[in-house]
Parts: C-alpha cells; sequence; structure tokens
C-alpha cells in the first residue's frame, strides 16, 4: 500500500513539472532536471558522431536492449562517394557499448542508409550500400553474423518483413541532394518523366525486383492544382501501412529553373494497382500511418491552413487533429496504442528543437526536453531530431549535437509518462 502511495506521489510530482516551461538539456542536463521533464542520457560518444536517422525505421531491437546507429569521422558537408559510414548498435544494456556490425557507401544525412530492423525479426538488421556499381542492401544477422545482399537497395519493408518498395536514390540525389545516394549518376536525368524509372518492389527473400510504378504514368494523372507543364518529376517518402496492404508515396515536381517543388500524397498496393490521390494540393509533408486506413500527416488544407491532418486512405474525408498544440511541422508517429502520438520541431528562434508527446485522448501537450542546434547544422547537413521510440513504447532516441560533441544519440525516457 505504501509502495502505491509513492509511485502516484511520484506520477503526480511528474504531470506537474511536465506542465513547466521547456528547457534545453546538455550532457549534465541528461541526467534529469528539477523541472519535471523525463529523464535524458547520451547512449554515443565522441571523438566520432553517431545517429540514426529518419523517424519512421525500426531503430530497436524486439526486446528494446539494442538501438541501431551509424558512426563517422566528419559533418558539416555533403557526402562524397568514397566517404564510409559504420553500422553498429548500441547494447543499452551494457553501459551503451558501441558494436560494430558493418559499414555503407550509400548514405545521406537526413536517412543515413535506410538502417534499421528488419520488421519480425529479432535478429536481423537491414541497410543500403554500393557495389559493383550499383546500389544493394545487406541482409545481416547480429547473432550468426551471416550476411545476404541482394542487388537492388529497398526504402520501406512490409510488416512482414518479406517485401520492400523503393525509388530510384540516383533520381532523388539528382532532384534533391541530401535524401539521395553520392556515387551513381541519373541515367534518366535529362527526361521529365522517365517511363523506366520509379517505383521498385523487391522480394527479400529472393531478390527480384520490378519496377511496378513508373514516373511518366504518375505524371500523366492530372492535378486540378498544379501545372506540370515543363515541370521535372521523382517520387520519394515511402511507407507502408500497419499490415502491408497499401504503400504511401510521395509524388514531387520542380518546375525547371526553380528551386521549390511541389508535393502530392498517393497510395498504392504493393504490387502498384490501384492508386489513389489522397492530398494533392501541394504542400504535403512528414506523415505516419495511424492504422491500415488513416494517415497523420502535416500539410495545408483550405479547411485550417497549415496544421496537421487525419486523411482517410480511399475517401475523400480529412479532419484537422491537434488545432492549436500541435502547430508546427514535425516527425510525428504514433507509440503504440495509438493513444501518444511523437513529434518534434524544427529550430525556433534560439535554435532549440523542441521533442514532445501529445496525448490523443485529451489534448495535452507533454514536453520531452528542447535541444540546441548550433547554427553550422544547416540544410542538407542539418540534424533533425526526428524521435524514434522503442517498441515497448516507453523510451525515445533522438539525434542532437547539444551535448557539444557533435551529432549523437540520446535516449529519453518516458515510461512514467505513458504509464
Amino acid at each position: 500500500m505504501d509502495d502505491n502511495k509513492v509511485t502516484r506521489r511520484e506520477l503526480l510530482k511528474y504531470a506537474a513539472g511536465a506542465a513547466l516551461a521547456i528547457t534545453g538539456f546538455s550532457d549534465r542536463g541528461a541526467r534529469g532536471t528539477s523541472r519535471g521533464l523525463p529523464r535524458v542520457r547520451v547512449i554515443t560518444r565522441g571523438p566520432k558522431f553517431h545517429w540514426f536517422g529518419y523517424y519512421d525505421k525500426l531503430q530497436f531491437d524486439p526486446s528494446c536492449r539494442y538501438a541501431l546507429g551509424m558512426e563517422v569521422g566528419f559533418e558539416h558537408r555533403s557526402p562524397k562517394p568514397d566517404d564510409v559510414i559504420s553500422i553498429g548498435m548500441v547494447d543499452l544494456k551494457a553501459g551503451d557499448r558501441w558494436m560494430e556490425l558493418g559499414e555503407s557507401r550509400a548514405w545521406c544525412w537526413q536517412q543515413g542508409c535506410m538502417l534499421q530492423w528488419r520488421p519480425g525479426s529479432k535478429n536481423e538488421i537491414v541497410w543500403n550500400d554500393r557495389q559493383d556499381g550499383r546500389f544493394v542492401c545487406h541482409i545481416f544477422n547480429v547473432k550468426t553474423g551471416k550476411k545476404r545482399t541482394p542487388a537492388h537497395p529497398f526504402y520501406t519493408i512490409s510488416p512482414d518483413g518479406r517485401t520492400a518498395v523503393t525509388p530510384d536514390f540516383r533520381r532523388i540525389q539528382d532532384m534533391r541532394p541530401g535524401y539521395g545516394y553520392a556515387g551513381l549518376p541519373d541515367p534518366h536525368a535529362d527526361e521529365s518523366a522517365p517511363k523506366d524509372s520509379g517505383i521498385f518492389r523487391l522480394d527479400l527473400e529472393t531478390g527480384r525486383q520490378k519496377l511496378i510504378i513508373s514516373i511518366a504514368d504518375v505524371a500523366r494523372i492530372q492535378n486540378p492544382h498544379a501545372d506540370f507543364a515543363g515541370a521535372k518529376h521523382y517520387f520519394n517518402h515511402l511507407l507502408f501501412n500497419t499490415d502491408g496492404s497499401r504503400f504511401i508515396f510521395l509524388h514531387r515536381w520542380r518546375a525547371r529553373g526553380q528551386r521549390g517543388f511541389g508535393t502530392r500524397m498517393l497510395t498504392a498496393r504493393p504490387d502498384g494497382s490501384d492508386i489513389r490521390i489522397i492530398d494533392d494540393y501541394g504542400r504535403m509533408s512528414h506523415f505516419i500511418w495511424r492504422d491500415t486506413r488513416h494517415i497523420l500527416a502535416w500539410a495545408w488544407h483550405p479547411s485550417h491552413g497549415n496544421a496537421f491532418y487525419l486523411y482517410e486512405d480511399g475517401t475523400d474525408k480529412v479532419e484537422v487533429i491537434a488545432k492549436g498544440v500541435m502547430t508546427q511541422n514535425g516527425h510525428c508517429s504514433y507509440l503504440p496504442g495509438g493513444k501518444w502520438i511523437l513529434n518534434d520541431t524544427y529550430p525556433d528562434k534560439e535554435r532549440k528543437q523542441h521533442v514532445y508527446l501529445y496525448n490523443a485522448a485529451t489534448g495535452k501537450r507533454v514536453p520531452l526536453g528542447s535541444f540546441h542546434l548550433p547554427p553550422q547544422y544547416k540544410g542538407e547537413w542539418r540534424c533533425d531530431t526526428h524521435p524514434r521510440f522503442s517498441p515497448d513504447g516507453r523510451s525515445v532516441v533522438i539525434d542532437s549535437p547539444h551535448g557539444g560533441s557533435g551529432r549523437q544519440m540520446y535516449l529519453i525516457d518516458i515510461s512514467l509518462i505513458v504509464a
């Protein structure tokens, strides 16, 4: 009974403290603060730099013991074809020991090499690389050390771990450096909408690949809100839904001579059929599947302008989410169970990136911390926090240089909040 009272007092104290203003963390602050923010600890250290990349990949193994990451010896410039990064994982139950597992020559600052735990596997991880003049992927068993190398890269993997879909990273690099990979030129660079480039499906068991959606086919789908005349097109940001029955892809285009681009969101079945337009207003950004049919995304919509919206795949239904609370674009995801949304922000005027949870039932925002981004982290080599959660929903890992030793990975304990 006394234990229960103590636990309740701790929770009430934590809830009160979490409502206070967000403060920054240093390495010392990572041990916790008196203001009620959750405990933060650095889990990688210099002299080299460590990060994971995008927010929609599986960083943790199913047991929540190991967190994947990448290691590199430089910052503040674009990767060159001969720049090699190390692939490794942190043992969170053995003093945050770094364990090296492999390397890659196909990577970017924002999304790394697509490193992630293979869905449905306890021991296999997957990442992209460049070998023998082509992009490939490795499937590596961290327990046995065995590795297979399908002769094609991937972007997103179905929940059963068997199927992947991917755009052409050569074209992404040509259209938007920082999201593709250096080292291989786009063979269709002079074409506005090539018929032999687009989205490919990869069988991770057999290694067979097939073009399932061409850029040419999607560019022919008219958009009432945009003029494609003279535009150059590409695909990016693919993501399977929660049961693997459909996947999202972004169709982007840029008029020749212009820097900005338009974006529309579409979905399709894993074989490329039944293509549906979800949003075509041109200003779609970060997104996540809530379930098999609903998509949370930051976008512009005539109903409420720039905001987070919940779209229903296959219908015209769209509703604004967290109006007045989640007011800035960020890298959003749902914690297990769908009650909590994990999100972050880009740097504010003080160059602080805010990481927080949003309770979808109560409408309350719970701050997890704010992390200073030094001014040299900008453009292609900026360091977004890209918060990722553990499978049990009790921990979050972010990338950040706020501690003074370059980009490193930090673990935030959110167990008391989600309890």
